[in-house]
């Protein structure tokens, strides 16, 4: 964690909110819970990690700030219906950040279809599930679902037939919920991060399949390397915020550049 960045926060924008976070136990997840708080919020941490998952309520303990933790698997209907009603605890869940994600490379025609089930299930089904669950609190009062993507849903990446249907399937669900929940006080919007050093990126990196192109890989590279989780997080915060009031639908690329 960059010290730098939390010492002097834009603001308190989500002061007396109650924020939802998925995937919170590490990378983006944390990132976002940590930014949310800093910024005022209540902040409820949803992973299926739990050691990791401590770990992000012991730091968000330490900048004052009222959290909950639970464990969930955002894939499985009931575990994130439970989740969600204990994060109710804290109050209306006003923000809703879906972090939650797998990733890999595999090639197409060997990937097994256990592994593309998993990837859909847990990026693509988890964040319709979690949006889905909180949706009656959000429309009680308004609020906002940020939802994360990926270059990899806007753009074709190979070895990632999966992962790509995955994270283009996020962008549309964002743009679907968008049109539909505008004129009811709910915003959805989505970020779609290029490389960011998590614990996700080391995964894609150690699972490339034997004999890859590396000329694939340089089309989803920025020349301006790789960013931190706080990046990301920093563009979940605004389109999260009052900030960004008019801005429903869109898609932000934190990428360095890839889709540009």
């Amino acid at each position: 964690m960059n010290a730098q960045r939390l010492a002097t926060p834009p603001s308190r924008r989500f002061e007396g909110k109650v924020a939802l976070v998925t995937g919170a136990a590490s990378g983006i997840g944390r990132a976002t819970a940590i930014r949310l708080a800093t910024e005022g919020a209540a902040v409820a941490c949803l992973d299926i990690t739990e050691k990791g998952l401590d770990e992000t309520l012991d730091a968000l303990r330490s900048l004052g700030a009222e959290v909950l933790g639970a464990q969930c698997d955002v894939s499985d209907e009931a575990s994130v219906d439970r989740a969600v009603e204990q994060a109710a605890a804290l109050g209306r869940i006003q923000v809703v950040a879906n972090v939650a994600g797998i990733g890999g490379f595999h090639n197409s025609h060997e990937v097994p279809v256990a592994i593309w089930q998993k990837m859909i299930g847990v990026n693509l089904t988890g964040t319709f599930l979690v949006a889905r669950a909180c949706l009656p609190a959000l429309l009680d009062g308004g609020g906002a679902i940020v939802n994360v993507a990926s270059t990899a849903g806007l753009v074709g990446s190979a070895y990632s037939a999966a992962y790509c249907a995955s994270k283009g399937g996020v962008v549309m669900l964002t743009k679907a919920l968008a049109i539909e929940y505008a004129d009811k006080g709910v915003r959805v919007n989505a970020v779609a991060p290029g490389g960011v050093h998590t614990p996700l990126l080391d995964v894609f990196a150690n699972s490339l399949p034997e004999g890859a192109d590396p000329k694939h890989l340089f089309k989803i590279m920025s020349r301006m390397g790789s960013c931190e989780p706080e990046d990301i997080a920093a563009g979940i915060a605004f389109l999260a915020s009052d900030e960004s009031y008019y801005t429903t639908g869109a898609i932000l690329s934190i990428d360095g550049g890839v889709t540009a």
